[in-house]
């Protein structure tokens, strides 16, 4: 059995296979170039819709055929590639898959002329008969080291499960339970280590307003040991699938598989992806026209950083930079100031509120109704209401607020106040501000030494 620090040691393995002329590249080899750029680049923008030529790509060669039918699906994939180019000519993933096509063409003698086939949906494999089954506890239950708990060493103090949530116009709770309200426009990670990336897309919700709200996620899962395959997880506005994107909704075909699963809990809604064998569970929601992401993580995988890679970037781990975050008590201030002078002042934010009918207090009142303690789940969510107007945003911080209670492995720090986030925020600053202090006082008893000495 190998120890946590042995086990996180470990390499992901994932890349271009190699093969010889006559073999076959699957489809899955080109997903896992992809993934791999991804991964090591989580800033790539998923707006290009490469992702989607690749999965059609994969739908079309999933059964194996004539080597012309192959080109033929080849074909097809580089004229989805070559439509992409305007919004992809920037993107590491596109330009992989552009070498990547040229050398599958290479090896199979493909010419760049010919007829191109429609994407065939991929039919799923009838389940095979109960006698057929292998022994569902054995299967379920794969090698040790594919159960994050059963894998440490005995005698060790059980692991500490950290938590980050992610929702509304958006709201962080980092891993270290600060609490932050940011713009963040475009793509940015959330997560990236040994195991897994995380990465979201987020779009303005009103035009003219600092708020914005995310519309697309991906997940990427590495390889690890005889567990799981890489596998891919990436979710749109009213596209919340209940599978990875190679259509499975296990880790694959290796032992241990059934330690990573996605779960469907409400069609379209609601969906849990469980990681067992690094003892993660993520969910992920849409309410309204947008996402959330919830995620409960082991420490030890948190830090898990890859070599020379310093996670500044990543929100759930840092927060969000100082240039991108919003001042959430100053907008309440300009808000209720707004109110009470029976005019629309205070930026695009409070003049979108009023002309979706919200006031400071009517917004107040509608996020009583789900959220009664007045902590800043439920302060973000009469942000929310007053720069968007949209009244899907409360049940957003309603099921934010749930999923804590489901992952946070500390009930008493459900509840996170102003004074607690002001607190935290400022606590580097008093930090710095009292070494500031101390160097100061240093300089001038040097000075008046150093001023009796001379006299």
């Amino acid at each position: 059995m190998q120890s946590p620090r042995e086990r996180s040691e470990v390499r992901p393995r994932a890349g271009w296979m190699v093969m010889g002329k006559r073999g076959r590249p699957s489809a899955l080899d080109v997903c896992r170039v992809l993934a791999l750029f991804l991964s090591l680049f989580p800033s790539v923008s998923l707006q290009c819709k490469i992702l989607k030529c690749n999965s059609e790509f994969w739908a079309s060669t999933s059964s194996s055929g004539p080597e012309e039918e192959f080109c033929t699906a080849l074909r097809a994939y580089n004229g989805c590639v070559r439509r992409t180019a305007r919004t992809c000519r920037g993107d590491l993933a596109y330009h992989s898959a552009q070498h990547g096509i040229e050398d599958l063409m290479s090896q199979h003698n493909c010419s760049k002329e010919g007829p191109t086939s429609q994407p065939r949906a991929r039919t799923p494999l009838p389940p095979p008969p109960p006698a057929l089954l292998p022994d569902s506890q054995e299967r379920s239950d794969g090698p040790e080291v594919c159960h994050y708990e059963r894998s440490l060493l005995r005698n060790t103090a059980p692991p500490n499960y950290t938590h980050c949530g992610f929702f509304g116009d958006p709201h962080l709770r980092t891993f270290s339970d600060d609490f932050q309200t940011c713009k963040v426009e475009g793509a940015w990670p959330l997560i990236h280590n040994k195991y897994l990336s995380v990465q979201v897309t987020n779009t303005p919700v009103v035009p003219g307003s600092l708020a914005t709200a995310t519309t697309k996620l991906t997940i990427i899962f590495k390889n690890f040991q005889e567990c799981v395959d890489q596998k891919m997880y990436h979710a749109e506005t009213d596209e919340l699938p209940a599978a990875f994107a190679d259509g499975s909704k296990n880790g694959g075909d290796r032992h241990g598989a059934n330690t990573l699963r996605v779960v469907e809990k409400v069609p379209g809604q609601h969906v849990e992806i469980q990681a067992r064998y690094i003892g993660t569970t993520i969910v992920v929601r849409q309410v309204g026209r947008y996402l959330t992401f919830a995620v409960r993580m082991p420490e030890e995988v948190v830090n898990s950083v890859e070599e020379g890679d310093n996670q500044d970037l990543y929100l759930c781990l840092h927060g969000c930079p100082a240039n991108q975050r919003i001042d959430f008590r100053n907008f309440k201030a300009r808000a209720a100031e707004a109110q009470s002078a029976g005019r629309t002042r205070g930026g695009p934010a409070v003049a979108a509120a009023a002309t979706h009918g919200f006031t400071y207090q009517s917004a107040k009142a509608k996020c009583k109704e789900r959220l009664p303690v007045e902590d800043l789940y439920f302060q973000s969510c009469v942000f929310d209401l007053l720069s968007s107007g949209d009244i899907n945003f409360t049940m957003a911080a309603y099921y934010a607020f749930e999923d804590v209670k489901m992952l946070h492995s500390n009930s008493k720090r459900y509840h996170i106040f102003e004074k607690d986030a002001f607190t935290s925020n400022s606590g580097q600053r008093g930090k710095d501000l009292l070494s500031l202090l101390f160097l100061n006082v240093l300089a001038v008893l040097l000075w008046v030494e150093c001023c009796t000495v001379h006299l």
